[in-house]
């Protein structure tokens, strides 16, 4: 699943047109965000702002969390976290 703190209306229409076969979570008041520290000082066009790290966690069948990446960058991660997976998640 995914989390942003997009809106249930923004996630719809993203998940509609790029045909996503998972659920996407709105954390619009920023819950899970925090829980999971991913509200970072972000830079852009030289300003700074709070945004979100992209981050992904891997999880257990018993809800356990087994992996953390930080930092991610779209190139090959989902090849990368689905190796793990295979190799780590029973």
């Amino acid at each position: 699943m995914g989390i942003s703190k997009d809106s249930l209306q923004s996630h719809k229409k993203f998940r509609d047109n790029q045909e996503l076969n998972f659920l996407l979570l709105s954390d619009e008041e920023q819950r899970v965000h925090e829980q999971y520290d991913v509200i970072v000082p972000k830079k852009m066009y030289g300003k700074e702002y709070m945004g979100t790290e992209r981050s992904t966690f891997v999880f257990d069948r018993e809800g356990e969390l087994v992996k953390e990446y930080r930092k991610v960058k779209s190139e090959g991660h989902a090849d990368e976290v689905l190796e793990f997976i295979k190799e780590n998640v029973k």
